[in-house]
């Protein structure tokens, strides 16, 4: 069993930054690839970006390439979103997930979840 604990959301302006964290406990963090989804009121839970186990590959949305970055510190057992140049359209509850083995961009792959954190971008 995997728990994760998601940290670092809030209300920004248009254009601002912001750096979620989600901390693991439970099993040997290295061993699982982990993801980033958010789900905006009335919309499908959608992917974000996720990252190797050993942090070697990284695979983002189109809809945030050059704007988010995902990264871990396997030492610390937690995995980051930075997220830059925030539109209100980012606007959602932001989930960190993890699965053992390669990474995988749809949420079905995910075995564990956490509880999610509300980013909340104004305009």
């Amino acid at each position: 069993q995997v728990q994760l604990v998601e940290s670092g959301g809030g209300l920004v302006q248009a254009g601002g930054s912001l750096r979620l964290s989600c901390a693991a406990s439970g099993r040997t963090f290295s061993n699982y690839a982990m993801g980033w989804f958010r789900q905006a009121p009335g919309k499908e839970r959608e992917f974000v970006a996720a990252i190797s186990t050993s942090g070697g590959s990284t695979y983002a949305a189109d809809s945030v390439k050059g704007r988010f970055t995902i990264s871990r510190d396997n030492a610390k057992n937690t995995v980051y979103l930075q997220m830059n140049s925030l539109k209100p359209e980012d606007t959602a509850v932001y989930y960190c997930a993890a699965r053992g083995g390669v990474l995988y961009s749809t949420s079905t792959k995910y075995d564990y979840w956490g509880q999610g954190t509300q980013v909340t971008v104004s305009s």
